[in-house]
């Protein structure tokens, strides 16, 4: 058998032993590091209405689990974070839900801020639909898939968001809203577009009975009672309207936490797309 040197012999083992631990290597990498979906982030943006410059914040969802095209939310807060710090908008009500579960939760979520002492009429209304637009536009949003929810002050804007545009949302999610003015409220609140109606709820209903509905209060909520949902509820049916209605019997007028993580309603909400040529 012919000799080599030895330092001819030396590298081929060393190569060999470096190959095999990189393959080790790559392969426990692949079965013990599964590919992380990354969260979804909630980024500031403006729009100029009537002349002026209004801040906003969305919620853009992992594309990994929202798709191309997700659905999207627009979020109505109420009258204790009104204001222009575009911050308090995303503290109360969805922002916490959405926030806790931002790696899951599939859909744009807008959040407009409306102005101290306002309601969701007038500029505020024009202010929440063009976040609501430009959102859709820069993120991709299904404009077939659009969810309409607030709370308290913003449970009556999704009542008069809706009555303004009907053919925009697939959904409205009321939490804790109304019609008319609450007895013990000493600030103004009512559904303006129908309040000089004989009845404000009946003119409501026939007017939103063509979209799907899902509305929450608490049944011991003293700031807006829960006979607004509940009259509300009764006009939609009396006209075959498609409503749900979950009334929690013991919570006051924080229903939104509950009602934003009820398990069904995501799914349903989601699963409603707008109809052509609905009115």
């Amino acid at each position: 058998m012919p000799s080599f040197p030895r330092s001819a012999l030396a590298p081929l083992p060393f190569l060999a032993r470096l190959a095999a631990i990189a393959l080790m290597l790559a392969l426990g990498a692949c079965a013990t590091t599964p590919r992380e979906v990354p969260p979804g982030q909630f980024v500031e943006r403006s729009v100029v209405v009537d002349g002026g410059t209004h801040r906003y914040q969305v919620f853009v969802p992992s594309r990994q689990v929202a798709g191309k095209h997700p659905p999207t939310v627009l979020f109505l807060h109420g009258s204790g974070e009104r204001g222009s710090d575009n911050q308090r908008q995303v503290d109360v009500g969805l922002g916490p839900f959405v926030r806790e579960h931002a790696r899951t939760f599939p859909a744009i979520v807008v959040f407009p801020q409306s102005a101290e002492g306002t309601s969701w009429t007038g500029t505020q209304a024009r202010v929440a639909l063009a976040a609501l637009d430009a959102s859709i536009d820069e993120f991709g949003g299904d404009e077939d898939r659009i969810v309409l929810t607030g709370m308290s002050r913003g449970g009556y804007g999704v009542f008069e968001l809706a009555i303004m545009e009907p053919r925009r949302f697939a959904a409205l999610i009321p939490v804790c809203g109304g019609v008319t003015q609450p007895p013990a409220l000493k600030e103004r609140l009512q559904l303006e577009s129908v309040a000089l109606a004989p009845d404000p709820f009946l003119a409501a209903a026939q007017k939103l009975q063509k979209l799907p509905v899902w509305a929450f209060h608490g049944g011991k909520d003293d700031v807006v009672t829960p006979d607004q949902s509940r009259h509300l509820v009764e006009a939609l049916r009396s006209l075959g309207g498609n409503v749900r209605y979950t009334e929690f019997a013991e919570l006051g007028h924080n229903s939104w936490d509950a009602a934003y993580a009820t398990p069904a309603l995501w799914t349903w909400a989601f699963a409603q797309e707008r109809k052509g040529g609905l009115f």
